[in-house]
């Protein structure tokens, strides 16, 4: 992952700690600490995080519901001219959600060697089969989405009942 994060620029560090911030609070809820933001013309439009075990539903990941909330802030379905900022490389599910929302670019993390769907498992921001394209930055603050991410499964191998 270190060649991954070397051209880091300050504005995507910037917006990485917001979905950092995210990420945190799905922790504190005991769900996956995966947090997101949407960003557009320099402007937060759309923040989640993980709430499947809150809401009972498989689809709140926190890509779903940060490009939910920018598509209803900037009335449109269309994100062209946005960048999506999200702590853990998105799944099959979130990727085709990006593509669809026609995202103009994607910053991640950390990879997920388990579902990742823009560059770890499947390349589908780059397949040429499918209508859209979506420039990927992976490695943005990839060591502190990692650390969070293993900080809450191993205290949920322990047993913490809280995390549960």
């Amino acid at each position: 992952m270190g060649a991954w994060n070397r051209n880091m620029s300050p504005e995507d560090q910037q917006y990485m700690r917001l979905a950092l911030e995210q990420a945190r609070k799905a922790g504190d809820k005991g769900e996956v600490p995966v947090g997101a933001v949407v960003v557009c013309e320099g402007q937060v439009v759309g923040a989640g995080h993980n709430e499947k075990e809150t809401l009972a539903d498989p689809t709140a990941h926190a890509e779903i519901a940060s490009i939910r909330l920018a598509a209803r802030r900037l009335g449109r379905w269309r994100l062209s001219g946005c960048v999506i900022y999200v702590t853990l490389e998105p799944c099959p599910m979130c990727m085709g959600a990006l593509l669809q929302a026609r995202l103009d670019r994607l910053v991640f993390g950390c990879p997920d060697p388990k579902a990742g769907a823009a560059l770890t498992l499947y390349q589908m921001a780059n397949d040429s089969r499918l209508n859209h394209r979506i420039a990927v930055e992976p490695g943005v603050l990839g060591e502190e989405s990692s650390l969070l991410l293993k900080e809450f499964f191993r205290n949920r191998r322990q047993g913490n009942s809280s995390l549960k």
